[in-house]
């Protein structure tokens, strides 16, 4: 299928986008939805006036606002893109400017910390909160590198409680689908405890690698010689600092509950190795190699019904 018939012009499902947090998700998030026609006007806010200068002349939005409160006023849906730290402070401050039937949501790697902010901030507008987490990203964030394809092909998790509007939870799955991801529900504690396996751990593991290499004396000379191997294996730990500081924090528990583990496996191979033992060595090995060869990115088993999705979802919403 052509490019152009998966990204058909339809009406604008949302009249007025209200970014909180002009950077490279929510900008993103903002192209993505103008490029495919969903949305009419679409407002930003950042905490640097460079970021909110730079998406005005990006187009990512319409208008760029000095405020939160400014920024939030008249909006349909509210979409907080801010550090996982800052989501907290954040929602108290938007929360007396919210519409009546404005939907809000945010898109944090992490989801039990920021349910039961957007609990405890949102008042009224508390049911309609959708959390979500989109799997996509780069290694360098900021507004200059946001991108309208960012989501095409993409998981996008939604984390709804049992507390949230089902027609909100409908029109949020409906909103990504549209703009190209492969959306699922999880609960909340089920998305920290997966990610901080999946996704937290691997990058603090990549952190500690790159930290024990260039601390030694030759270290930026081995650095030097990585090939191929090197490469894959470290390049998340070039990721940005304060988000990934936010991240491993707010999901602590969990992620030093899988660090453990991780230190469990590393000790059976490391007293193979002093034992050795080539068969233990060889078997955990090979255990490894089976798990891993048996993966697939989930986007990419389902890239042919994304195709087609966007045109669906719309389709379907219309009539709800």
């Amino acid at each position: 299928m052509s490019e152009a018939m998966s990204e058909p012009m339809i009406e604008p499902m949302i009249e007025r986008l209200a970014v909180v947090g002009c950077g490279l998700i929510g900008g993103s998030f903002a192209l993505g939805l103008r490029q495919r026609g969903l949305v009419k006007h679409i407002v930003g806010y950042g905490s640097r006036a460079t970021s909110r200068q730079r998406a005005l002349e990006m187009g990512v939005v319409d208008e760029a606002c000095d405020s939160v409160a400014q920024t939030v006023a008249g909006a349909d849906l509210v979409l907080l893109a801010v550090p996982v730290q800052a989501a907290p402070l954040t929602l108290r401050t938007l929360a007396p400017h919210l519409g009546t039937h404005a939907m809000v949501m945010d898109v944090g790697s992490t989801k039990c910390d920021v349910i039961a902010a957007a609990r405890e901030a949102l008042g009224l507008a508390w049911p309609r909160f959708v959390p979500a987490h989109p799997i996509a990203g780069k290694e360098s964030a900021g507004i200059d590198h946001a991108e309208a394809h960012l989501y095409v092909h993409r998981q996008v998790f939604l984390t709804p409680t049992t507390e949230t509007d089902p027609r909100y939870t409908a029109k949020a799955q409906a909103i990504w689908q549209a703009a190209g991801a492969q959306v699922g529900i999880l609960e909340a504690e089920f998305h920290d405890r997966t990610f901080a396996a999946v996704s937290h751990l691997p990058h603090l593991l990549a952190f500690a690698y790159m930290n024990g290499l260039s601390a030694q004396v030759d270290g930026a000379g081995m650095i030097g010689m990585g090939g191929p191997g090197f490469r894959d294996f470290s390049r998340i730990a070039a990721s940005d600092p304060t988000v990934w500081r936010d991240i491993l924090l707010a999901n602590r528990d969990q992620v030093l509950q899988q660090l453990a583990q991780t230190r469990d496996a590393l000790h059976a191979l490391e007293q193979a190795m002093q034992d050795g033992d080539a068969q233990r060595l060889s078997q955990l090995i090979e255990t490894s190699r089976k798990a891993r060869s048996g993966w697939r990115m989930r986007s990419e088993e389902h890239t042919s019904e994304l195709q087609s999705q966007s045109t669906i979802s719309y389709a379907v919403f219309c009539l709800k």
